[in-house]
């Protein structure tokens, strides 16, 4: 594999593990002291069901990555809108809100297209036909 087709491999499966790590860290929000020690586990572990979905697509992506570059690209733009009123209905500023999709969506769209990048220039490298010198 070329160097660079080494990057297309190794980039979206890096951000995409950054991206989910970063989705991951708002499960903390679950320990407060107002509830008791399994209550916190057990929030906890639904606000990371979020994260487990990622890691689910992530390792589907890993091995068909045109499928999941189209995953990726499907949810983050999906969702896109979502986030985005729900952010605005809260803090009522259009900037923090883009701000917020800008952090949280938008490195999955980048993410299923560099699966995709890397989906064609594996493609095209294999079927180069090979040079006798």
């Amino acid at each position: 594999m070329q160097k660079i087709t080494k990057i297309f491999h190794w980039a979206p499966r890096v951000l995409c593990i950054l991206a989910i790590l970063f989705i991951s860290l708002f499960a903390l929000d679950a320990f407060t002291g107002e509830q008791t020690i399994w209550q916190q586990i057990v929030a906890f572990l639904i606000h990371l069901i979020p994260s487990f979905i990622l890691v689910a697509l992530l390792i589907l992506a890993w091995k068909w990555e045109y499928i999941g570059g189209i995953i990726f690209i499907v949810i983050g733009l999906g969702l896109t809108p979502v986030i985005f009123m729900s952010n605005y209905n809260r803090n009522h500023s259009f900037w923090m809100s883009l701000g917020i999709i800008m952090a949280i969506t938008i490195p999955f769209v980048i993410v299923g297209v560099l699966f995709i990048v890397s989906h064609f220039k594996k493609k095209r490298i294999f079927k180069k036909p090979i040079l006798h010198e």
